[in-house]
């Protein structure tokens, strides 16, 4: 399982690959608002910024939501850094540029996906990465983790090649029951892959080695 942060805080994304288990990043213009990236020219550079401090791939999101506006940002995202993968929101028009960029050998990242179909129309039309946003269904009292078994197995009956790249993680246990069903990738914060770092039993015997040795040394 690839394990992907989202977010668009330069520190967060150095501390998570200095911990070795980063393999990408994910962004979106929340989360670069979120930081405080604004204006065009600084979003783009940001995105090579990021780029530059991990090694995999990098999410970078359209704007527009027209096929030839998603073209032209597309291709300039792309453009920018070896790493860029174009995100491209799960929309009519935004599944003919998927299969534009599919043809043209540019990776994509269709997000905003609620359904199973809509995994499956993505696929069809060569998307990279399908990013089913989990934590926004359980919002609404819809079982995520179910929607990710569905993807798992239409992909498995016709030999897909789309990565599941399991969205909107909320917790620990999103990583660990996604792994349980097979998602290729997860996109979370940091606390949700810091937190499989985490057991009381860990601490507690930690703890009782190092008061044990101190008591003979």
């Amino acid at each position: 399982m690839k394990f992907f942060i989202d977010t668009a805080n330069l520190e967060q994304i150095k501390e998570a690959q200095d911990l070795g288990v980063l393999d990408g990043v994910t962004t979106n213009p929340s989360l670069m608002a979120k930081e405080g990236i604004t204006g065009h020219d600084n979003i783009l550079k940001h995105y090579v910024n990021i780029c530059n401090i991990v090694e995999g791939d990098v999410s970078a999101e359209v704007i527009s939501t027209d096929f030839a506006g998603m073209v032209r940002e597309g291709e300039a995202l792309a453009e920018l850094h070896p790493q860029i993968v174009v995100k491209i929101p799960m929309i009519k028009e935004g599944i003919k540029a998927i299969k534009y960029f599919s043809d043209n050998g540019i990776r994509t990242n269709c997000t905003l996906v609620f359904s199973a179909g809509q995994a499956l129309l993505a696929a069809k039309a060569g998307a990279t990465y399908v990013s089913p946003f989990i934590g926004r269904l359980d919002d609404i009292s819809t079982d995520g983790l179910n929607l990710i078994a569905e993807i798992r197995l239409i992909y498995d009956n016709y030999g897909f090649e789309t990565e599941i790249l399991a969205a909107s993680i909320r917790h620990t246990m999103h990583i660990i029951e996604c792994a349980k069903i097979g998602a290729d990738v997860m996109t979370g914060p940091l606390s949700s892959i810091e937190g499989l770092l985490k057991h009381p039993l860990t601490d507690s015997g930690l703890a009782a080695f190092l008061a044990d040795y101190k008591k003979g040394n």
